[in-house]
């Protein structure tokens, strides 16, 4: 396979052979995932030897909600990259931005920008530091990778793993940040106040998702936001996952929770880099006692992209579709698993849905899942991220062969032949470090 090839030559060149944990080919299928493309159109993917997949995995990390070269967005990045992507002056695209997502987020006054979300939440840390004067960070959920965040393993080295990717490093965090960002679990209160007793009086910003894989139990996001009230700290909104999943724009939109910074990127601009730090004006004027600027920032591509990504979303109600086609998925795992007596939960909102295999030695059956979806013509594992591009035929398409591959995945762990199917190791999960 070209495709494994170039990443056995890339791991000499390239620490860890990828820029991204969740693209190294160890987490789906190793030594057999196509690990490259060549082209990615709509939903469908070609890699370096020319095989066609329909994408039903994690459709570019959950960055192109709307497809893989979006047609409406390409025109609009082509037409400016035509006229100069970067200048001397600004980009009047950024102004523009700002005035629509603040239209879509009334609660919002200003906003910066940033190119990814792991960075963007670095801004919206550094922002409630200087706003506040204060310096711990209690939070919930998955951020990136930056300092503040990786923290938290500094004191207690599983402190994340119940925050979405288990056994992150902090080697080369300082070691001064230890004590700086404290965890608790979604949806308990009482992890929470633990938290908070923890942070004591240098408590800065609760950061936390206020949606990923489920809905907050009634009054969870108003206890919270009470408290960072009456403790003088910022509520910070990890959106870079949720947002224009459910609704156009942030998810927080759906309830009546109001924090005083959002952060907003992967699907914001359909696989464009770009991020925004939206917040109210208190909160954000304190941008200008800190220094927080980088000189990619001021591209016009992400904001253009931005522009026309959001326009077509509320135009064709995207996110309307995008529950359509993760109910039909999450129905399909739940037939076929009922169908062919396999063990699964599923779990997850509809645009972003997983299911668990309750089985023994689940990870070699789910990669054997993989291998038996991609044979087949899927690039498939155990989580499913929609497009605005998947149409129902493709769904109504994977959802038969899910259901062939479930009926052999029960029969191999009923014969003991899991891993003697697989054509490679079984799939990695978590942080490992590749020799």
């Amino acid at each position: 396979m070209t495709g494994q090839n170039l990443y056995r030559a890339a791991r000499k060149r390239i620490p860890g052979g990828v820029q991204l944990l969740s693209k190294r080919p160890e987490m789906f299928l190793p030594d057999h995932w196509p690990s490259y493309y060549r082209e990615a159109r709509g939903a469908e993917v070609w890699d370096l030897d020319c095989n066609r997949y329909i994408d039903m995995s994690y459709s570019a990390v959950g960055a192109c909600s709307l497809g893989y070269a979006d047609p409406d967005v390409e025109a609009a990045v082509l037409n400016v990259v035509r006229r100069g992507s970067m200048c001397t002056l600004n980009a009047p695209e950024e102004v523009a931005l700002a005035d629509l997502l603040c239209e879509i987020h009334p609660w919002a006054d200003m906003v910066r920008y940033a190119r990814c979300g792991g960075e963007g939440m670095s801004v919206a840390v550094r922002i409630a530091r200087a706003r506040t004067r204060k310096d711990k960070i209690v939070f919930c959920g998955y951020h990136g990778w930056t300092d503040w965040y990786l923290a938290a393993n500094l004191a207690e080295d599983t402190a994340l793993d119940g925050h979405l990717l288990p056994g992150l490093a902090p080697a080369g965090v300082p070691r001064g940040l230890a004590g700086t960002a404290i965890p608790f679990r979604y949806n308990d209160l009482p992890s929470f106040h633990q938290a908070l007793q923890q942070a004591g009086p240098d408590l800065a910003a609760v950061v936390m998702e206020p949606l990923r894989s489920n809905h907050p139990d009634p009054g969870f996001l108003e206890s919270i936001r009470e408290e960072t009230r009456r403790r003088n700290a910022l509520l910070v909104f990890d959106e870079v996952t949720a947002a224009w999943r459910l609704n156009s724009g942030g998810v927080h939109l759906l309830g009546n929770v109001t924090p005083d910074i959002a952060v907003l990127a992967k699907a914001l601009s359909n696989g464009y880099p770009m991020a925004a730090i939206i917040g109210a004006g208190d909160a954000m004027q304190a941008a200008q006692d800190t220094f927080v600027s980088s000189t990619y920032w001021t591209e016009r591509i992400g904001p253009t992209a931005a522009l026309a990504t959001i326009q077509k979303h509320r135009k064709v109600d995207v996110s309307k579709h995008l529950i359509a086609m993760g109910e039909r998925v999450q129905n399909f795992w739940r037939n076929a698993a009922q169908q062919t007596g396999l063990d699964i939960s599923v779990a997850g909102i509809a645009p972003l849905s997983r299911f668990t295999l309750d089985v023994p030695n689940a990870q070699a059956v789910r990669t054997l899942f993989t291998q038996m979806m991609l044979d087949r013509g899927y690039l498939a594992s155990n989580a499913f991220y929609a497009m605005y591009a998947h149409t129902p035929e493709q769904v109504d398409s994977y959802g038969a062969a899910v259901t062939e591959v479930f009926a052999a995945l029960h029969q191999a762990i009923d014969t003991g032949t899991v891993e003697s199917q697989l054509r490679g190791p079984v799939a990695h999960t978590g942080f490992a470090r590749l020799a």
